[in-house]
């Protein structure tokens, strides 16, 4: 256990604000090892709301410990190695490898490698982890793929599929020596080994330079970049555990947060997705009461001029939303984007004295901030997410995954068409 610093569970209020990892301890040995986005929030919520299966082992912790991490994916990572590596008695499903999620790395009859995730093993198959939690491993691959593209199926059609053109698959002739470099390559960021992957791209970078390969020294230096960013700024845990019987606690919590005199039942989260202006779209999903209300989701086809233009394409959706009498008013509007994106939506909402009272708020997820709109004759502020209250910045992160997963599901609906047309 020597990558933690342990506390006495009487001084909670000195494990820190960040992601990570913790660990419970009895007397003796580790007891149960978790990932958190906020280790200190995380922890209280095992001791101030345990769950039916806290209840079995909480009383036993003696010590807490904790290890800081730069990222989520990295917490992800380092929660998959350390129960492997100390397996924990308490941890999901004990002993039970059916109820850990695995990311496979399968040959075909081709032997071209392909992956996917899965809970069993068989022989002959290359398997990484075992993971917790399924929806975050999901997210991780899916950033990753941008950087490393992958097959996900055992045969690939003999000309480009829909994840060829958005530059996620290999394509049906790859170079099969970069592929299966770049499969070891995933497998070590999985393994937890990021730096070595970056030193060896850059050893790569570095050569191609050298040798006047000016092209692909460009492209390696754009994945480095882009693996950087996934690693640093990526939302990956969820950690979805405000059930409806927990909404009470939830809204009020929200409501003083952001200073609503009335109740909160519906939310909404706005999402635009496009490749520089082409075929956009855009999502409204609703929450109510703290949970996703799937009937009342919407979807919208711009209508502007295919321009590289967020801040007009919201305008527009919001107020193409506006302008349906028959749909409720929300008590919150949560927006995608930063200062512009909340400005553009209090203006928007602002011009029906109907819908001013709406309070809105956006995520900006590159600097992990929650503008909020503040009372007229204060500034307009910001909380960084991770400062938030584990309860608000759970429904936040599940709004905003929930209305890009919608809106980024109808752009690819839209350029299918296009390509198969």
């Amino acid at each position: 256990m020597e990558r933690f610093e342990f506390l006495d569970k009487s001084e909670l209020n000195q494990l820190p604000k960040v992601s990570g990892v913790y660990c419970f301890r009895d007397k003796i040995e580790a007891i149960y090892i978790g990932k958190a986005i906020n280790i200190q929030s995380r922890v209280k919520n095992h001791f101030n709301q345990p769950s039916y299966r806290d209840n079995l082992f909480m009383d036993k912790v003696e010590k807490v410990g904790y290890f800081e991490t730069n990222s989520e994916i990295e917490a992800l990572v380092l929660e998959a190695s350390l129960i492997k590596k100390h397996q924990p008695k308490f941890n999901v499903v004990w002993r039970d490898d059916k109820n850990y999620f695995y990311v496979a790395i399968e040959k075909n009859a081709q032997k071209i490698p392909f992956i996917y995730i899965t809970h069993q093993k068989k022989s002959g198959v290359q398997y990484i982890g075992p993971f917790v939690e399924g929806t975050a491993l999901k997210k991780t691959l899916k950033y990753l793929r941008r950087a490393f593209p992958y097959y996900t199926t055992k045969n690939h059609p003999k000309t480009k599929c829909t994840w060829c053109h958005l530059g996620l698959c290999p394509g049906p002739d790859p170079d099969l020596t970069e592929y299966k470099n770049n499969l070891k390559q995933l497998s070590l960021i999985l393994e937890g080994k990021r730096g070595a992957v970056l030193r060896a791209l850059k050893q790569e970078m570095n050569l191609d330079a050298k040798n006047k390969k000016f092209e692909d020294a460009a492209k390696i230096r754009d994945r480095m970049n882009h693996l950087q960013q996934v690693m640093l700024h990526a939302n990956v845990i969820s950690n979805i555990t405000t059930p409806i019987a927990g909404w009470e606690n939830t809204k009020k919590i929200l409501q003083g947060l952001l200073n609503l005199n009335s109740g909160v039942s519906r939310i909404e989260c706005y999402d635009i997705s496009n490749i520089q202006g082409k075929m956009a779209t855009g999502s409204m999903v609703v929450f109510t009461d703290g949970q996703p209300d799937k009937n009342q989701y919407r979807k919208f086809k711009i209508k502007m001029e295919n321009e590289p233009n967020d801040i007009a394409m919201l305008k527009e959706i919001i107020t193409r939303r506006l302008a349906r009498k028959e749909w409720p008013h929300p008590e919150i509007m949560l927006i995608d984007g930063g200062i512009a994106q909340l400005n553009v939506a209090i203006r928007t909402k602002n011009e029906n004295s109907e819908t001013k009272n709406i309070k809105v708020i956006s995520i900006a997820k590159k600097d992990k901030d929650l503008y909020i709109e503040r009372p007229k004759g204060y500034p307009t502020g910001f909380i960084p997410l991770k400062s938030l209250p584990q309860e608000i910045y759970n429904l936040i992160i599940h709004l905003d995954d929930e209305a890009h997963r919608f809106a980024i599901t109808y752009h690819k609906k839209l350029r299918k068409k296009q390509i198969l047309s």
